[in-house]
């Protein structure tokens, strides 16, 4: 399956350390993510990411694009909700995405350890009538 990887800034290192420990659950996925993000979970994981470019400079439409495109299966977006940023409409772009094409999204460590769990164990195989 196709996994999505975004974190803001302040949610980087959580990030790594959730993809550090799932690494054994990831390593059998196809992973992508923006390219701050893919390169600091490759560099403490040794995952291979296929990389997009930095989420602010178009890496959030290129994840878009295969969202709509039906070309992702799950999107795990650590958000820093007490951030304001300039592209917001871009990270609620994203979240829309997902509710039109049934794309399963965690927001947090807590829905993303649940969905990758749930992954795991084959109860997102249902993403594969889709294709």
């Amino acid at each position: 399956m196709n996994i999505g990887l975004v974190a803001h800034d302040a949610k980087k290192k959580l990030m790594q350390n959730f993809c550090i420990a799932y690494r054994g659950i990831l390593s059998k996925h196809n992973l992508y993510a923006t390219e701050t993000t893919g390169t600091l979970v490759e560099n403490v994981t040794n995952l291979t990411i296929h990389k997009y470019l930095p989420g602010h400079l178009g890496g959030k439409q290129m994840l878009g694009a295969q969202i709509e495109h039906n070309d992702m299966d799950l999107l795990i977006f650590f958000r820093d909700p007490l951030t304001s940023r300039s592209h917001e409409p871009d990270v609620n772009d994203i979240v829309k995405l997902c509710d039109i094409y049934n794309i399963p999204i965690a927001t947090n460590i807590a829905t993303a350890e649940a969905l990758i769990l749930a992954l795991d164990r084959g109860d997102l195989d249902w993403r594969e009538m889709y294709k």
